[in-house]
């Protein structure tokens, strides 16, 4: 099914569309106000099912083809953000549609790009590597300039292959492996680490902490969770260690029970997951249920308040690295005092995505141009301004600089927290 959507910011009327394709189309019509113009609209992509038209409505149900053409006259520079907006990674995918809409927002306010504005379109890609292909593909149809995405890398690195093919310039929000970059395509960014980073970190900790005791490496078979398994298995080994246990686990499961039958037969002391939140928080809620005290210890797909509402109590001491917390930097105070206002705590990966559409705008401005030859060298050049502070690219597409810290939950929040 596809639906069309109006939900417009403050003085101006926003156009969105979903539908088979994962994606939903924001655009901007300046002069009209919100409650003026609110029009939504769904209906059935192939009518030969059957499928009945509705309108929801606060204007003529007439008025909507004109709005629609109104939008599309307006829609100047079109960019996308994609991530898995549904499904059980879905708050991350919110993460980057919450990011890339505040941008939007705030550089639309602030007079747009060469003169034009910006209009938005969200896809949806499920982390699924298929479907990211599909959304990719719709994309390039829709003579998009821009992606900031995607959130998996397993959806990051075969979306890539498309976006190269068609000219559209990708910065990844939080797609870490390092093969995302290094394909040689020049259109790839991204504006977080490399799991060969983030791994090291990861490795030379369980390596010092954990010396003599009984490692558990475990991953879940994805391009993001074998990859940072793989990273952090190449430094324990580099440091003279060797995990007791390298196992994979199915994500999407519900009962980790046998897993943790073995952790306990094994006397794990620490379990390194290579995974997202879902699997991490059940295999610690299943792990204290079975009075297993082996702590856990994961990437940056922790960093969402979804997996304490998976573990409650049992989340207490679980670690993680990320970057260091954007919600704190100086650059970054204005847009998270705008999340805020709005109810929405800015965490993970959202100034993440802001950070790829200002990089994105800021090229574009440089290059007097939207067009990618004119963009790519600016892309390298630069050092670009954004709420992450100064970001600059090497000729992989890497940030010249990435550092990651370690968090710790406790109480049902995270936050940084030092390790010697």
């Amino acid at each position: 099914m596809s639906l069309f959507r109006a939900l417009p910011p403050v003085s101006s009327c926003d156009v969105t569309a979903t539908g088979e394709t994962g994606l939903s189309t924001t655009g901007t019509h300046k002069n009209r106000s919100r409650r003026d113009r609110q029009v939504e609209v769904s209906f059935p992509i192939n009518a030969t099912k059957g499928s009945l038209m509705t309108f929801k409505y606060s204007l003529l149900a007439s008025a909507v083809v004109g709005i629609m053409a109104s939008a599309a006259a307006h829609a100047d520079i079109v960019i996308a953000s994609v991530g898995p907006m549904t499904g059980e990674y879905a708050p991350f995918g919110e993460q980057l549609r919450r990011g890339a809409e505040q941008a939007v927002k705030d550089i639309n306010a602030a007079g747009g790009v060469l003169g034009q504005q910006l209009v938005l379109k969200i896809g949806d890609d499920a982390c699924d590597p298929k479907q990211a292909v599909n959304v990719a593909n719709q994309l390039a149809k829709e003579d998009v300039k821009f992606v900031a995405g995607h959130f998996c890398s397993g959806s990051s690195i075969p979306a890539s292959q498309v976006y190269s093919e068609e000219g559209i310039l990708q910065i990844s929000p939080a797609s870490t492996n390092p093969k995302l970059t290094e394909q040689g395509l020049k259109n790839v960014f991204r504006v977080c680490g490399r799991d060969d980073q983030q791994g090291v970190v990861a490795g030379e900790y369980l390596a010092k902490h954990f010396a003599g005791k009984n490692i558990a490496l475990l991953h879940d078979k994805s391009a993001y969770g074998k990859g940072l398994a793989d990273e952090t298995q190449k430094e324990i080994q580099k440091l003279g260690q060797k995990e007791k246990l390298y196992e994979a686990i199915t994500a999407g499961e519900r009962d980790y029970s046998a897993l943790v039958s073995k952790l306990k037969q094994e006397n794990i002391d620490v379990v390194y997951l290579g995974g997202y939140h879902p699997e991490a928080g059940l295999i610690v809620r299943q792990m204290a249920e079975q009075g297993l005290k082996a702590k856990l210890i994961a990437g940056d797909s922790l960093n969402t308040a979804e997996f304490w509402s998976i573990t409650g109590p049992a989340g207490e001491g679980t670690m993680f690295t990320f970057a260091p917390d954007p919600r704190l930097k100086a650059e970054a105070a204005q847009a998270v005092a705008e999340f805020k206002e709005a109810k929405y705590d800015p965490e993970g990966y959202t100034l993440d995505t802001y950070a790829a559409v200002q990089v994105y705008v800021a090229a574009v401005k440089k290059a007097n141009s939207t067009d990618l030859a004119k963009v790519l060298p600016v892309m390298h050049d630069t050092t670009f301004d954004t709420v992450l502070g100064k970001l600059t690219f090497d000729p992989k597409g890497d940030l010249t600089k990435a550092d990651y810290v370690w968090y710790l939950w406790s109480n049902g929040t995270y936050a940084q927290t030092k390790v010697d």
